[in-house]
């Protein structure tokens, strides 16, 4: 039996403003992403890319069309059950880190464990962390490690639950190029490790290469759609 789509997307729509203010950012978005597919969407600023994310993960309400997320439907969810369809399907990774800056490493990725009822909360984060090469950093703060060890953090923690998509927007914006290749190549091997879908949002033609797919946004349109 062949897995159902970890994204099924047809025809979605997404206007901001109202009236004469109105500016629509998504104009009709088909797109259905297969179990397991690394995709890049690709696209300059105010392509759509982010905003397209911020549907997909459900983090926005689409205006129209239709969208089924991991097996869930987002499309007829209000939002108290699009954030619980969110926990343990969706991981997300930002280019800002967005740790709480007064829990360590091993709380930033234990807490939401718990907070979905996790019971070895503790020790999963903790073997996260290890795997993303900071064993040795469970007790420090956010503002005792670098930007490439935060984001070691943030994929630990994106990825601990195991979901089955795993988003990463500009993962690597605020780092330095050498760190950020790391970060990638972490990135990627974690993904290739927990076998979940990868959908990086990015304007780096170079990262965009790495992927199975790459989509290519403009004016909040599907430009292009190849795969390697």
């Amino acid at each position: 039996m062949t897995r159902p789509p970890a994204i099924e997307a047809h025809d979605l729509r997404l206007t901001l403003g109202e009236g004469e203010a109105a500016v629509e950012i998504l104009r009709g978005i088909d797109l259905i992403v297969p179990t397991g597919e690394t995709l890049a969407l690709l696209g300059p600023s105010g392509s759509g890319k982010s905003s397209l994310m911020s549907v997909l993960t459900g983090l926005e309400r689409a205006g129209g069309g239709t969208l089924r997320v991991a097996g869930a439907d987002f499309t007829s969810l209000d939002e108290d059950a699009l954030a619980r369809a969110r926990r343990g399907r969706i991981g997300i990774v930002l280019q800002a880190f967005h740790l709480l800056p007064t829990m360590t490493a091993q709380e930033n990725v234990a807490t939401p464990l718990e907070l979905a009822g996790e019971p070895d909360a503790w020790a999963r984060a903790a073997a996260e962390l290890e795997a993303v090469g900071l064993g040795h950093r469970l007790t420090h703060y956010p503002a005792q490690l670098s930007g490439g060890e935060q984001q070691r953090v943030a994929i630990a923690r994106a990825i601990a639950s195991r979901p089955p998509l795993v988003f990463a927007d500009e993962p690597t914006g605020n780092l330095d190029v050498a760190t950020g290749a790391e970060i990638i190549e972490l990135l990627f091997n974690r993904r290739e490790e927990t076998g979940a879908t990868l959908v990086i949002i990015t304007h780096d033609e170079h990262l965009a290469e790495r992927c199975d797919r790459i989509v290519s946004l403009s004016d909040g349109r599907i430009a292009s759609d190849t795969r390697a």
